[in-house]
């Protein structure tokens, strides 16, 4: 693939940033290291391990939910080390546009390596909602926090969308919801992995009374996580004509910065109340599948897992 595609990663930049690096810039917050390297994907990592905002003394379960770019690239070594990690659903939030301009089938192969399937559940099913695309779309969105939000408030509202089939956020939070327990590991990408990716990665972990600024820091990563096609993605956007050439403008668009969810999550509560509440009155579940996605996801800090067994369960009922 030409180098110009801001979905194709270089071959002569590395996959992902070395660890160290990582370690040295991430918010020391976070889990540390915060990214897992595959060969072929980048921006992948595991959302969970961070805590909530409440003295039950919980953290989001580790090893269940995770999120990435792409899987274009991917190979078989690749797919054979996400197997290892247990992962058995994948959800692709991308766009036929977008699947098309990747040379890949409509609707993607569900079958993606043994014991995983890959569910096609796209935000906007006819819409490109590549950076390159968002630059055309949402001119503002590469001015500053502002035109992210622009941009983000249209994903939550066409993921929302009555009309949409495919119900792409509350299709994730069902199988998160699962009645028998914790479900197996889980897998959300889009093209990216920064903006559809980050806006449902961003309202699961405030559904789970993470603090704002933790989701945000989480949030930023993605400006690591991306580190090898920042400047492809630059390139592709100064030469094309919606930002005039402003390499400025460019790499804003490119960025992660944690204003840009901070500003969201503000107007996620101004428009919708809560996380729990858009999950219920505009997505449709219930307030007992809101307290199942909580049963499954959060675990006591207090009871780590010893060798073998895993971490208490924490209760459900969590501040809104």
């Amino acid at each position: 693939m030409a180098t110009s595609n801001p979905d194709t990663t270089p071959a002569s930049l590395p996959e992902q940033p070395p660890t160290a690096a990582l370690t040295q810039q991430s918010p020391a917050s976070l889990p540390s290291p915060p990214f897992l390297h595959i060969p072929g994907l980048v921006n992948l990592r595991d959302a969970g391990g961070y805590p909530v905002d409440d003295t039950s003394r919980a953290v989001v379960r580790r090893g269940v939910l995770y999120r990435s770019a792409d899987l274009t690239a991917l190979g078989d070594e690749g797919r054979a080390e996400l197997s290892k990690l247990g992962i058995a659903r994948v959800f692709d939030l991308r766009s036929v546009v977008e699947l098309s301009k990747a040379g890949e089938p409509v609707p993607p192969p569900a079958d993606v390596w043994p014991g995983a399937t890959r569910l096609f559940v796209p935000v906007f099913l006819e819409k490109d909602y590549s950076p390159e695309a968002l630059a055309t779309r949402f001119r503002s969105y590469s001015d500053g926090p502002e035109g992210f939000v622009k941009a983000y408030a249209a994903i939550l509202a066409s993921a929302a969308d009555p009309e949409n089939p495919y119900a792409p956020f509350r299709t994730v939070l069902e199988y998160l919801a699962s009645p028998t327990g914790p479900p197996a590991p889980l897998l959300i990408h889009c093209t990216a992995g920064k903006d559809r990716t980050g806006v449902l990665i961003a309202l699961i972990l405030s559904l789970l009374n993470v603090p704002d600024s933790t989701i945000a820091d989480e949030y930023s990563l993605t400006d690591l996580g991306l580190a090898p096609r920042h400047e492809s993605i630059i390139n592709h956007l100064v030469e094309g004509d919606a930002l005039g050439g402003d390499r400025t403008r460019a790499e804003n668009m490119v960025r992660a910065r944690k204003e840009n969810m901070l500003l969201t999550l503000t107007y996620l509560r101004a428009r919708y109340g809560s996380a729990e509440r858009y999950v219920i009155d505009h997505l449709g579940l219930s307030e007992e599948s809101v307290a199942q996605i909580r049963r499954n996801l959060l675990v006591r800090v207090d009871e780590e897992e010893e060798e073998g067994q895993g971490p208490a369960p924490v209760l459900s009922r969590l501040p809104n």
